[in-house]
């Protein structure tokens, strides 16, 4: 394939590289000042190379005709499920980010950075190069190009303490969840001559040996800390309490797309072959992060720790579709990822609305006492939020659930499906703790101050997706998501 056709598929990298680099250059000459236009040009970004996916992600591509730069990239119909919606979610995080910076939580750096957008492009370039990888060397290139972003957004408040304690723990972590990726890779090329994944794969045919286990199982564990999952989810609710709730929010959305659809990638395309191998750790990293998400929960009062408890949760839902290790579960997969995004930018909008007359944040359940008196709105917004987290009918959480059980079931794990669904109940205890603080306590009325439009209309839009309405979107996400996992088994 020549280089053209090879750039012709990678538009969507080549239009975030140049934005990037022409931001950047706006960002550095005119300051803090063109933030705000900053944005908007991102965000425009954005949403042109997603248009730009459309034709292709209903046509279903895949193949051969799918690789680009001699089999580095493939851009099939999987990668372009994933990357729609990590433009989304990035999209959404750039209109949430102008009000939290403007406001008291910010410190004594009021006001957005124009570096923040610039920042998500190269975050967000990143991982469309880890959800098209089909070579070891470009994985490990776009996760560092999307790990070095998201360390500075962790830490972009320099001078609040909590933000920069943040960026420092998600980059010690981060670079030992590297180091053991990377050496995971290089044992396997070690063992099997070749960092494509088909030499890859074709290298784990027959018995394995116990270096390219260990190979498989440091991969595994390296990706495993990328998508917080237990036991490398130690992290996640430090970082996501620490971290902007912009940012937050970001990290809980678009990097968790990039991780797991990186991580389905690697095993039904590498490990393929090995799925004895692989299996019995997914669905154990699966059942021990729906359980000990639900509980780690239970306990915590501040609402940015209680998500991220919830993030893991709900990771160990998704890798329950993993371990299927079929094209239905890898649907599921799919479906329920999309869910989880809208879910979570809902709840942290609805985070960030919580504010005083001058703007002051607030993020425990303490402050949200009796909010259905003060902020009826809001409170429903969020109770809508918090049950289909909950996966209760009629929303649509309890859709995005009963997928993933369906296909658990149906692929004859029948125990693992009853594990899942008891830990299930358990996690609801901590959702319905939302509505028993907003609509049964004494009002706290601290959160009486006015929200932007911009952050109305996410919540409003995000609450009506998860609502009985979405349903009428399940016949068209059902769809993209087969067309998007079949890609993943051409050829397995």
């Amino acid at each position: 394939m020549d280089f053209v056709t090879s750039f012709i598929l990678v538009t969507p990298e080549l239009m975030l590289a140049a934005a990037g680099l022409v931001l950047l250059l706006v960002a550095a000459w005119a300051g803090d000042k063109a933030a705000i236009g900053v944005s908007i040009a991102a965000a425009a970004v954005f949403f042109v190379a997603g248009l730009s996916l459309v034709p292709s992600l209903h046509m279903g591509i895949d193949g051969p005709d799918t690789l680009a730069f001699g089999g580095l990239l493939k851009v099939d119909s999987f990668a372009l499920f994933a990357k729609a919606l990590i433009y989304l979610a990035a999209i959404a995080c750039l209109f949430l980010a102008p009000a939290f910076f403007n406001s008291k939580a910010a410190g004594v750096e009021r006001g957005l950075r124009a570096e923040y957008p610039v920042l998500i492009l190269f975050a967000a370039l990143g991982m469309s190069i880890m959800v098209s990888a089909n070579d070891f060397m470009a994985l490990y290139l776009g996760l560092e190009l999307n790990s070095l972003a998201s360390y500075v957004l962790a830490s972009i408040l320099r001078k609040n303490q909590r933000s920069a304690e943040a960026g420092l723990k998600y980059f010690v972590l981060g670079a030992l969840a590297s180091g053991i990726l990377l050496y995971g890779m290089s044992l396997l090329y070690g063992f099997t001559g070749g960092t494509d994944f088909a030499s890859v794969r074709a290298g784990l045919e027959g018995e394995l040996s116990l270096g390219k286990l260990f190979g498989l199982i440091f991969v595994m564990s390296g990706l495993a800390f990328k998508i917080a999952a237990v036991p490398f989810h130690m992290w996640t609710p430090d970082v996501y309490e620490g971290a902007p709730t912009p940012v937050t929010a970001f990290f809980s959305t678009a990097p968790k797309v990039a991780a797991v659809a990186l991580t389905a990638r690697v095993v039904f395309e590498v490990f393929g072959g090995q799925v004895d191998a692989w299996q019995q750790i997914v669905m154990f990293t699966a059942l021990a992060s729906i359980v000990f998400g639900a509980l780690g929960a239970i306990g915590q009062e501040n609402l940015k720790r209680l998500l991220a408890y919830s993030s893991i949760n709900n990771i160990g839902f998704i890798l329950l579709g993993l371990a299927v290790a079929n094209v239905a579960g890898a649907s599921a997969m799919l479906v329920y990822l999309f869910i989880y995004v809208v879910m979570s930018i809902g709840s942290f909008t609805a985070l960030l609305m919580l504010r005083d007359e001058d703007g002051d944040l607030y993020e425990t359940f303490a402050d949200i006492r009796g909010l259905a008196v003060t902020r009826p709105a809001i409170a429903w917004c969020l109770l809508i939020q918090m049950f289909s987290l909950a996966g209760i009918p009629p929303l649509l959480g309890f859709y995005s659930k009963f997928v993933i059980f369906k296909a658990t079931v149906d692929a004859g794990l029948v125990a693992f499906a009853a594990i899942a669904i008891a830990a299930s109940v358990i996690g609801a205890f901590y959702y319905i703790k939302f509505v028993r603080v907003m609509f049964f306590d004494e009002p706290a009325g601290v959160a009486t101050g006015k929200s932007g439009t911009t952050h109305w209309i996410l919540l409003i839009f995000t609450a009506a997706i998860v609502s009985p309405l979405g349903y009428l979107l399940t016949p068209s996400l059902a769809d993209l998501a087969d067309k998007a996992a079949s890609a993943l088994f051409i050829g397995g």
